[in-house]
């Protein structure tokens, strides 16, 4: 990576360790926290106000403004001899369309400041930018240990984010479990498809970050220090344990699909078994009811004991039929 020079920031006001940029019509969206000489900025949704801003302030490669401004970006990390630039994805759950949908957040760390730069509303973000904005110790604790270890806690409480909603995947696989062997399969064919859709979009946000979080782990020496490492190590713990249980729920997923299929199936056979041998019980008979009703002569026409004889004939065959089907199985 060429080298660049060290990022110029403009300072602003500080008003008790937390300083904010003026927001207005024609104003840039941007907050920043400032303690002890590290600053932690956050711009949620950039424009291309927010971006100019930055641009003004920042002397960062040009690649990097241009990954901003991209929303397709894949999870990853770019080491320069300055700053750390990192892309990583979190799951969210989208309301407009009811899906669960990765949500960007661009990371830019240097020696002094913390940038983040999600591209929706990240809870996990908001809540602990607003912690550090309102509670004084909270924010000494945060910022006392340098960009690194905020950096951490970004991270780490945007993992832990993801456990709630696991744990809310697992209980609708308990639900459709129960509801399958309750006779209900037919009602859970698309419960199934939705959840089965969302442990795939799940599995698509974690996996590209999986090797992203090793590369920041050799990375850290030069922002976050060796006494970081336990840290870090932690985060690739939490990673590693979503992607366990997202594959555990995808085999889980896919065998009770298998399982409702099966037995949807096997009910299917047994009316299509019902449905046919009532047929072929009714075809003897219609046989017997279809020859003596032709508009030809036939024995014992005009006779009232030849339609008894006919009646006990087919009553006979009927009901040695229905003992043949139930000694074999098949009723």
């Amino acid at each position: 990576m060429p080298n660049l020079p060290r990022p110029r920031l403009r300072r602003a006001t500080r008003v008790r360790g937390v300083a904010e940029v003026a927001q207005g019509p024609a104003e840039p969206r941007v907050e920043i926290i400032e303690h002890d000489g590290l600053r932690w900025i956050n711009i949620e949704r950039p424009g291309p106000v927010e971006q100019g801003w930055l641009e003004e302030h920042f002397d960062f490669h040009p690649l990097d403004y241009e990954d901003i401004r991209s929303r397709n970006q894949r999870p990853k990390i770019d080491d320069y001899d300055d700053y750390l630039f990192i892309v990583l994805h979190f799951p969210v759950f989208d309301k407009q369309i009811g899906r669960l949908n990765g949500q960007e957040l661009d990371i830019f760390m240097g020696p002094d400041y913390l940038i983040t730069l999600p591209n929706a509303p990240l809870q996990p973000v908001e809540y602990l930018f607003e912690r550090c904005r309102t509670n004084e110790e909270f924010r000494e604790q945060m910022f006392s240990k340098g960009p690194g270890y905020l950096l951490y806690k970004i991270v780490d409480d945007s993992f832990d984010y993801c456990f709630p909603m696991l744990r809310k995947i697992g209980g609708k696989l308990e639900r459709l479990e129960e509801e399958i062997f309750l006779g209900r399969g037919d009602d859970v064919v698309r419960d199934l498809s939705n959840t089965k859709q969302e442990i795939i979009n799940f599995r698509k946000v974690i996996r590209p970050q999986r090797p992203v979080l090793n590369d920041l782990e050799r990375a850290k020496q030069k922002f976050l220090g060796d006494d970081l490492d336990v840290y870090f190590d932690d985060v690739v713990d939490a990673s590693e344990r979503i992607w366990d249980m997202l594959e555990n729920y995808k085999e889980v997923v896919e065998a009770l699909e298998d399982t409702n299929e099966s037995l949807i199936s096997h009910r299917l056979n047994n009316v299509l078994r019902v449905l046919t041998s009532i047929s072929v019980v009714i075809l003897p008979l219609t046989l017997i009811a279809s020859i003596w009703g032709m508009n030809v002569k036939v024995p014992g026409e005009g006779s009232i004991h030849a339609f008894w004889v006919i009646m006990g004939v087919m009553l006979a065959v009927l009901v040695s039929l229905l003992l043949f089907f139930r000694r074999r199985g098949w009723l």
